[in-house]
């Protein structure tokens, strides 16, 4: 074994491994890391609310440009191919030219791509765009969050942390009623305008906010080897359209699914061989084997699940129902309006000592307790009745995701990842692909389950309306005569009796599926809270790393 491998085995106690860090800062807020900070905050939420705005807008998208079905299907699929995507190739950009320049350079293509993409008529050119956008926004999520690890002063790490999970989390929660206030009161073309305002802004604090790194002295040498990366990239980007097509494609019975799963799987095993023959010294995959990382990455993939809550279970709902997004957007809004509030809070107690597992056991905790109140739901509900546990959903989300990332921060800290580019690039991307992966497996488990579970609702209650059971005939004889004097005669009067019969049945199908998938992302939150109980102590927490800040010159020429 070489000394440096010998070097970097022999363990570093975690106060020297703070202090190392303490001293690498800076120790007060100055304009560049302000600017960081925003920089941090608009990165991680353009690209979610550019994400939810999408998926929001794609009936109208579809309408005024004149894109089938099936076809405008694929638009959410390329954008979120183009996430998965770069969300491993990340790591090998990043550590190549420095976070600054890609950050640069991907947010200026990100800004001119949303200009242009509401003025294409082309289905491929919009397909084409579309993957840019995600290429380029996919790269915000872990090179911002790797500048605030490595550039923030540590007594205002934890309110930076607070910041970038709110700009997540209060994204896919607003988004609803701000399309809709667009797209009433503007045009359907803001769901692409809203980025591109957005992000150059973010591109000027990035611009003054990370620092540019320090030109490469001595001999060149030839950059590594991308093609590793860059099959296992490709691998899970068809993986990921595979799943996110799936449902629609009936699975294993389409040939499109199987080819694109296949090929998806074909790369990853092309990867694990060149990770065999040679690895890439900028990608550090063992960094990835402990304990606690793993254990993240499953309460990562659990609260992806847990925010389907929000984003699937209480707007399907009420759209069952025939509402539209301006509609039931009120619901989920009072979960985003309260969030800042409460992941500041959170951030104070993360200041004074408290223990991240603690945070993130009561946020899934309040995320389990609200999903069961919502299972009172019925088909008569509407957004205000979901007012009051939305209240306690916003403090779980909050919680749980302050909890996760400030746990994922000390992770990274205490394994030495600050210490090393490689390492903690790597350990960036490995969650933002499990975010992104396992979100989408979540979604895809969600809406077959929904889809299974209304089928046999539906066969469950129309076993008990026949033809011939008084109550039934009862039914359709009253509704017969409601609506004969508006029908053209009496077996046209019949069948709309039938027809509003049939409404019923699938109403209270849709009723019953939704109480079962409130419960069941109340199981998931049970089993988050059994791995939180697995997860390791950090050997420090943030109070204590706080006060191995040291004081600067002038701070202790005044207090002198």
């Amino acid at each position: 074994m070489s000394q440096s491998a010998v070097s970097a085995a022999l363990p570093v106690p975690p106060r020297a491994m703070v202090a190392g860090l303490a001293s690498a800062v800076p120790a007060n807020l100055s304009h560049a890391p302000i600017s960081g900070i925003l920089g941090v905050v608009l990165g991680a939420g353009v690209v979610t609310l550019a994400g939810r705005l999408l998926s929001l807008g794609l009936a109208d998208l579809k309408g005024n440009v004149g894109i089938s079905f099936d076809d405008g299907a694929w638009l959410n699929t390329a954008f979120n191919v183009g996430l998965m995507f770069i969300a491993v190739f990340t790591v090998y950009l990043g550590a190549l030219l420095g976070p600054r320049r890609v950050l640069l350079g991907a947010a200026g293509i990100f800004t001119l791509v949303s200009l242009y993409l509401p003025f294409v008529h082309s289905y491929s050119l919009m397909i084409v765009l579309l993957a840019i956008a995600g290429l380029s926004s996919g790269t915000f999520y872990p090179l911002t969050l790797t500048f605030a690890l490595r550039n923030i002063p540590l007594p205002f790490l934890p309110y930076t942390i607070a910041l970038y999970a709110t700009s997540v989390e209060a994204a896919v929660n607003f988004a609803p009623s701000l399309y809709g206030f667009e797209r009433d009161h503007l045009s359907w073309h803001w769901m692409f305008w809203t980025a591109a305002v957005i992000t150059p802004v973010m591109m000027l604090c990035v611009y003054h906010g990370i620092p540019a790194p320090p030109r490469p002295a001595g001999s060149r040498t030839a950059p590594p080897s991308f093609a590793g990366v860059f099959y296992l990239s490709l691998g899970f980007a068809l993986l990921y359209a595979a799943l996110d097509q799936g449902q629609r494609l009936d699975w294993w019975r389409s040939g499109v699914f199987t080819s694109v799963f296949l090929a998806g799987l074909l790369l990853l095993v092309f990867s694990l061989i060149r990770r065999l023959r040679g690895a890439n010294p900028l990608v550090a995959l063992p960094y990835l084997r402990k304990w606690n990382t793993q254990v993240c990455a499953f309460l990562l993939f659990l609260f992806r699940f847990s925010l389907l809550a929000t984003i699937i279970v209480i707007p399907g709902s009420l759209a069952v129902r025939g509402l539209e997004p301006s509609q039931y957007a009120p619901a989920v809004l009072w979960t985003a309006v309260p969030e800042l509030v409460l992941a500041f809070l959170g951030a104070y107690l993360l200041s004074r000592g408290a223990d991240t597992r603690l945070i993130l056991a009561f946020g899934f905790a309040c995320t389990g307790l609200a999903c069961c109140l919502n299972a009172a739901y019925t088909a008569d509900w509407s957004a205000q009745n979901y007012f009051r546990t939305e209240l306690l959903t916003a403090v779980g989300q909050s919680f749980a995701f302050l909890g996760l990332v400030s746990t994922l921060i000390l992770q990274g800290l205490f394994t030495g990842g600050l210490a090393r580019p490689p390492w903690i690039l790597t350990f960036s991307a490995f969650f933002h692909t499990v975010r992104l992966f396992g979100g989408q497996i979540g979604a895809v488990l969600m809406a077959h389950f929904i889809a299974d579970r209304e089928k046999l609702h539906s066969n469950l209650l129309g076993l008990h309306v026949q033809r011939g059971a008084w109550v039934t005939d009862a039914n359709l004889h009253g509704l017969t005569s409601a609506l004969a004097s508006k029908s053209a005669g009496l077996g046209a009067a019949t069948g709309r009796a039938a027809g509003v019969i049939g409404g019923r049945l699938r109403l209270e199908a849709y009723a019953l599926t939704y109480i079962d998938a409130f419960h069941l992302i109340a199981w998931a939150c049970v089993l988050a809270l059994l791995l939180i109980a697995m997860l390791r102590r950090s050997p420090l927490n943030y109070a204590e790393i706080i006060q191995l800040q040291p004081v600067p010159e002038k701070q202790k020429e005044a207090q002198s």
